[in-house]
């Protein structure tokens, strides 16, 4: 068996796969730093991520491939499924070997994961954009707390960035650990110390701006005011809006 180990990096993986081809040989696994090799395995290669390989990869894509159906992939990249990034390297493939007309053919099985797992990813995207809350601190930064199923927020920072584009906020994947800090001009990734409480689901009371308290408790009240208690449908909401966003939600308190 031939297995690969590469930093489980996107650009590291279009760099396994230009080393695949230069050595006309395809691996069986996909390994990462310091994770074991499987058993019967014969031979590791370890890719070294070359952004020029990488990037010789993406433009033979660009030449087969619309940007929609590109993004296919990015999608599924960020799907963080077991053994997803050999089932990209096995797609991939057959985009180089056959042609981008492949990418339609739902019959096959890894063409059909790879669209079902893009289109989760998208789903998740588009709940982000839908049911973030940013909440106004005392210095002035907005901020919200998300644990996405799916790592969908690199790729809805474009869009969070255009509709706040004039405050500073940060916006942090729990799940993952990171987030994202705008400062009016620039988004940056950044990992912060949970070290005096603040990285929660929702700021604390005592991190709020005393207009932000306010506006908290007018649209309680509002959403209160709202309901209709006996057309309530707890099914039909957490089919609209699933139960791991309502802990970042005001109006669900």
């Amino acid at each position: 068996m031939l297995v690969f180990r590469y930093d489980k990096s996107f650009d590291g993986l279009l760099s396994a796969l230009f080393d695949a081809y230069s050595m006309r040989a395809f691996p069986e696994a996909l390994i990462g730093p310091g994770e074991p090799e499987p058993l019967f395995t014969e031979r590791v290669h370890d890719v070294a991520t070359d952004e020029a390989h990488a990037g010789r990869v993406w433009r033979g894509l660009e030449r087969r491939l619309t940007a929609r159906t590109r993004s296919m992939f990015v999608y599924a990249w960020h799907g963080e499924q077991p053994q997803g990034d050999l089932l990209m390297l096995r797609c991939l493939r057959r985009v180089f070997d056959e042609g981008g007309g492949v990418v339609a053919d739902q019959a096959d099985p890894d063409m059909k994961s790879l669209f079902q797992l893009a289109l989760k990813v998208s789903h998740e995207r588009e709940r982000l954009k839908q049911f973030v809350r940013l909440q106004k601190a005392a210095d002035g930064t907005y901020f919200a707390a998300v644990t996405p199923e799916h790592d969908a927020l690199p790729l809805a920072v474009d869009y969070f960035t255009d509709r706040f584009a004039d405050q500073r906020w940060l916006i942090y994947d729990r799940r993952r650990d990171c987030g994202y800090y705008y400062d009016g001009h620039t988004a940056r990734c950044v990992t912060l110390e949970d070290d005096r409480g603040m990285i929660a689901d929702k700021l604390a009371d005592e991190w709020l701006a005393e207009d932000e308290r306010q506006f908290q408790l007018l649209w309680k009240n509002y959403f209160r005011a709202l309901a209709i208690p006996q057309r309530i449908n707890e099914r039909q909401q957490r089919r609209m809006m699933p139960r791991r966003y309502w802990k970042h939600l005001t109006e669900m308190e």
